[in-house]
């Protein structure tokens, strides 16, 4: 039973929280709980407010990932939200522990077809002219007993990105039952780093907030603990 989302900031305009493993981010089909309906019902019961509260969804997160998430407290926050998500000034930078020895820095590029019937994505030649492109950004923070610690930086938002092009390029992250191999445990992909302009104040605003010590992120630790020092180093979106 997952419980209101830790809150990392909110105002009126703004909220930023936290989205638990395996939560949804969005009510599907499924009628499981999401992240957006638990919000919702916090808003409604913190402010007394009547009727239907308005919260606007700026991005996702695949539903066994945790991590940041922001959301927009009125339209024309979301709206302003939304265009820095396509124009790379809202930026979603993640860390994850890959099998295999990744390069230090790298950038993939791959073309995108998602099967809704299936809910699987697979990478496909550009020359077919198929699919979503999809771009992230990475670099290798260090490497031990066959795994690699990775943080990523998302340039475009598909679905299930960072897992399909890290599998596909021969890293793929522990825990990942649907792309990935090895035994079965809770995903090691967490939405680690969010950077924005609030949407009405035009102040620059960074959220952090690391991954349990637990699972494939106990080894890592001490490295997690230092990825802020390391992060204006990955390549930069263009």
């Amino acid at each position: 039973m997952f419980s209101t989302p830790a809150i990392a900031y909110e105002d009126n305009h703004l909220l930023v929280a936290l989205k638990e493993p395996n939560l949804l981010t969005q009510g599907d089909r499924t009628g499981d709980a999401d992240m957006l309906s638990l919000l919702k019902r916090y808003i409604k019961e913190k402010y007394d407010k009547p009727g239907n509260v308005y919260l606007g969804l700026v991005h996702r997160m695949d539903r066994p990932v945790g991590g940041l998430l922001c959301f927009a407290r009125t339209s024309k926050a979301a709206a302003r939200l939304s265009a820095q998500l396509r124009d790379n000034v809202l930026l979603r930078e993640y860390v994850c522990v890959c099998a295999g020895s990744a390069p230090d820095n790298f950038t993939l590029r791959d073309f995108l077809v998602k099967d809704s019937e299936t809910n699987t994505v697979r990478r496909v030649p550009s020359y077919l002219r198929q699919g979503r492109e999809a771009i992230l950004h990475a670099k290798t923070v260090v490497r031990m007993d066959g795994k690699s610690l990775v943080v990523v930086r998302l340039e475009t938002g598909r679905a299930h990105q960072i897992r399909v092009q890290l599998s596909g390029a021969g890293f793929p992250i522990l825990g990942d039952q649907r792309y990935g191999s090895g035994k079965k445990m809770q995903i090691a992909l967490w939405g680690m780093r969010l950077s924005l302009r609030h949407p009405i104040t035009d102040q620059s605003m960074v959220f952090i907030a690391p991954p349990p010590d637990s699972g494939a992120w106990a080894a890592f630790k001490r490295e997690i603990d230092g990825l802020k020092k390391i992060w204006p180093d990955i390549p930069p979106t263009a």
